[in-house]
């Protein structure tokens, strides 16, 4: 399968992707990988002393929850040459376990590049709990190839 060449990502286009709900194991394994024992995250007796009343996923984790549902789209196989970064990256809302969360692209704006071969794309970015909720806003910006010319 292949993805999506340059010229293919019209502005506007809204790409959605399916619900994934973040567990008490997904905080736990995020916390042992990435080292970040905050206790807003890990300890549940903190927790119920903060605005929260509960723990809270971490930030970066339900970014990487978000983007693995996006690469299930393949909407980049065979075409993505590099993730350029970020505009903008926000934290809007706090995910809770139990908490459902999927992902709501839109192409902002593509533009050329100095090679022929190639092009930049740049999209919004957002995930979105159960209730419609923005708990993730940004910006991201991708090179792209273009459509191979016909031999």
């Amino acid at each position: 399968m292949v993805g999506l060449y340059w010229e293919e990502w019209e502005i506007g286009a809204e790409f959605i992707t399916a619900g994934r709900t973040v567990t008490e194991a997904d905080i736990v394994h995020f916390a042992g990988i990435s080292g970040d024992y905050n206790p807003l995250h890990i300890n549940d007796e903190h927790c119920k002393k903060t605005q929260f009343g509960e723990r809270i996923a971490h930030g970066p984790l339900v970014y990487s929850i978000a983007t693995g549902q996006v690469f299930q789209l393949h909407l980049y196989d065979d075409t993505l040459i590099a993730f350029l970064g970020f505009d903008s990256l926000k934290f809007t809302k706090p995910v809770l376990i139990g908490d459902t969360i999927h992902a709501r692209l839109t192409v902002l704006e593509t533009r050329e590049t100095s090679k022929p071969d190639r092009g930049i794309m740049k999209r919004k970015f957002e995930v979105l709990n159960q209730h419609g909720d923005v708990v993730q806003d940004g910006v991201q910006v991708f090179m792209l190839k273009k459509k191979p010319e016909a031999a």
